[in-house]
């Protein structure tokens, strides 16, 4: 089998997502890429969680050629190609897509996901950003694709690893990181500080976001070149 260990690590997380409670029925995805081979692998279509074996997992590579694999691949597909064609080469190398409920209820509102604590900084390095509305060309035209886009333009001046999510207006949640199970990571902690921040918002809708300075202490302690967190 082409590529075990990569069609392993994705078969492995995308097992996971129920377990995480982050997604119910088929509503998530993870992807994971192979920058030396330019190929990434993802969950095919459909195909329930507790089914997937390493050998239903599809490969891609970044022109949107299946190269190994017998099933059709997630209708998001585009959407991860885009990211990893955009961020691939600043150190991500996996995506986690769900439909989780908080993040998901800051999307439909088309809200920012403010910082407004130090759990939301020990993760991401400012308020996790939403999509701006797409287009009915977009809409109508390579959607998914253009979902890549759109996600693509919110960090044209941002690097994806100090924000490693983002809030598709409308949609849902997009995350990432270094490796699947950071990725995972990454999407679990986005969804517990939305919840933490619509909890917090309904005892002060003009809650303040998190000073700038314990903003910066909180993600560069865990993060960076000057990090002291952890082992």
């Amino acid at each position: 089998m082409k590529h075990t260990s990569l069609r392993e690590e994705c078969c492995e997380a995308n097992i996971a997502l129920p377990r995480s409670g982050l997604v119910d029925l088929t509503f998530g995805n993870v992807s994971v890429f192979d920058p030396a081979a330019g190929l990434f692998a993802i969950k095919p279509s459909g195909v329930p969680y507790d089914a997937l074996k390493p050998a239903d997992i599809v490969l891609v590579d970044l022109e949107g050629k299946v190269v190994a694999g017998d099933l059709k691949p997630s209708s998001d597909t585009p959407t991860h190609r885009r990211l990893f064609r955009a961020f691939g080469d600043k150190g991500v190398r996996s995506i986690v897509h769900t439909h989780s409920r908080c993040a998901v209820a800051f999307a439909q509102a088309a809200r920012e996901l403010p910082c407004l604590g130090t759990t939301h900084a020990d993760h991401f390095h400012g308020g996790v950003p939403v999509t701006r509305p797409m287009t009915p060309g977009e809409i109508q035209g390579d959607y998914e694709w253009a979902t890549g886009g759109v996600i693509v333009e919110c960090f044209a001046q941002t690097d994806p690893l100090s924000i490693p999510a983002v809030l598709v207006r409308g949609h849902g949640p997009f995350a990432w990181n270094v490796s699947a199970v950071k990725a995972l990571e990454s999407a679990q902690a986005l969804e517990i500080c939305a919840d933490m921040a619509l909890k917090t918002l309904a005892l002060d809708p003009a809650a303040a976001p998190l000073d700038a300075c314990l903003l910066d202490k909180h993600f560069l302690r865990k993060h960076g070149a000057t990090a002291y967190y952890g082992q």
